[in-house]
């Protein structure tokens, strides 16, 4: 990713005490590094570990729980009442675990959640050793995790407080979408973003809807509503951002702006097609997320990425749109950069954490290959992923997953399928 487009062939990367050490041709390997143990990776392509900037985590749990629902209806109808009846401290933690285990063998290093029950899900993604952002979630209406915006704050600004120095961890905050956080309460959130200096992570133009409400209750849409409260900034992650017009697409650009392009999700649920071109070309920084598994259903960024990729070209009318380095990088440095991290993860650099993936090149499927970033994007998959390193810990081997706490965990799911299953369907 740095330099961009660059691919080096037959080198070696050097880890020390969880960072990178250097980068350097393989054949100069072991005499630079005699004492160092080795990896050998014949077949393979060495990328730094993707990064998954917007999901739900826990969500997993209710993945195909209501499917082929409008946003709304799939929300208000089965989403909100299964949180309400369900969602625990234990539900987080093992809804986390699943969805940690699932990327970590996807090559997914690093995620941004935004859920209720935050501690939880930090537990749950240390214990797996993955690296994860939890968002300062906010929102207007009570839940069994807190009684109202001020308690929301309260709580989360704790659990930063308390993990602050957590190397695996970092926060941001979370208001929910512009539809359900007041203006106070977002007034609240600009102070605290500028004050901390972290990102904000909030739905943002996800649906035609979510603007006419906005117009109907505000008098102007949603991304103008936030720039007049002091939100649009270099910190701010737009998640979804599908309905742009030229001028809103100017104003996240002029003000250093990320999107959190979710395209599978933009598509099942049927919210429109975000204007990733458009953007692209405005300067703006593309990051890629999944969204949750209740909404996408897989939290698989080779998916993403291939999907990204076409939908830029299909929508844009031009075949050039978002090249496959470009997707990449928007599942690597975009992303990174998107969540304040850029300058640790999202790039094979040395003093850059050791967050890797190893994608296996030698199958039927992906024979012949005349341009590995090619093959990333368009042809391999998430089956194609062998190894995976998270601050130079190896999480997977050969495909396997090396940490115990997953170990129980099938058990787990399977008494939480038995009882949110009533509330499965229409």
């Amino acid at each position: 990713m740095e330099p961009a487009g660059a691919v080096l062939t037959q080198h070696a990367v050097a880890v020390r005490d969880g960072k990178i050490e250097a980068i350097l041709p393989a054949a100069e390997a072991p005499s630079r590094f005699p004492d160092y143990a080795r990896v050998g990776l014949d077949e393979h392509a060495l990328i730094p570990g993707l990064v998954n900037v917007h999901t739900h985590a826990a969500m997993t749990l209710m993945r195909g729980l209501a499917d082929d629902l409008p946003l709304m209806s799939w929300l208000e109808e089965h989403i909100w009442p299964a949180e309400k009846r369900h969602v625990s401290p234990e539900f987080v933690r093992d809804g986390t675990l699943a969805a940690c285990a699932e990327m970590l063998r996807g090559g997914i290093t690093c995620f941004n959640d935004m859920y209720f029950f935050p501690q939880a899900a930090l537990e749950a993604a240390l214990e797996a050793r993955m690296r994860s952002m939890h968002g300062i979630i906010v929102i207007e209406f009570p839940s069994a995790y807190a009684a109202d915006p001020a308690d929301y704050l309260r709580k989360g600004l704790e659990l930063r407080d308390r993990y602050g120095d957590e190397p695996l961890a970092s926060f941001c905050l979370a208001p929910h979408a512009p539809y359900t956080v007041a203006d106070a309460t977002f007034r609240q959130v600009a102070t605290l973003a500028a004050e901390l200096d972290i990102p904000v992570h909030v739905h943002l133009h996800e649906t035609e809807q979510e603007i006419q409400r906005s117009l109907a209750e505000h008098g102007v849409r949603p991304l103008e509503r936030l720039r007049r409260l002091n939100l649009v900034t270099p910190n701010l992650i737009a998640v979804h951002a599908v309905h742009l017009s030229p001028e809103e697409i100017a104003i996240l650009a002029r003000h250093g702006c990320s999107v959190a392009h979710c395209a599978s999700s933009n598509l099942k649920l049927a919210s429109g097609f975000a204007p990733v071109a458009k953007l692209a070309d405005a300067g703006v920084n593309i990051a890629l997320g999944t969204d949750g598994a209740a909404s996408n259903n897989r939290l698989d960024l080779f998916q993403e990425m291939r999907t990204a990729a076409l939908l830029a070209k299909a929508v844009s009318g031009d075949a050039r749109a978002m090249p496959a380095h470009a997707a990449l990088r928007a599942a690597t440095l975009g992303s990174a950069q998107a969540m304040g991290l850029g300058k640790s993860i999202g790039s094979i650099a040395p003093g850059k954490a050791a967050d890797l993936t190893a994608v296996a090149l030698r199958s039927i499927e992906l024979e012949p290959c005349y341009d590995v970033v090619s093959h990333l994007v368009y042809a391999a998959g998430r089956e194609h992923v062998t190894d995976v390193w998270v601050a130079g810990e190896q999480q997977l081997r050969q495909g396997k997953l090396l940490n115990g706490a997953f170990a129980s965990l099938e058990k787990r799911l399977h008494l939480w399928q038995n009882a949110l299953g009533g509330l499965a369907g229409h």
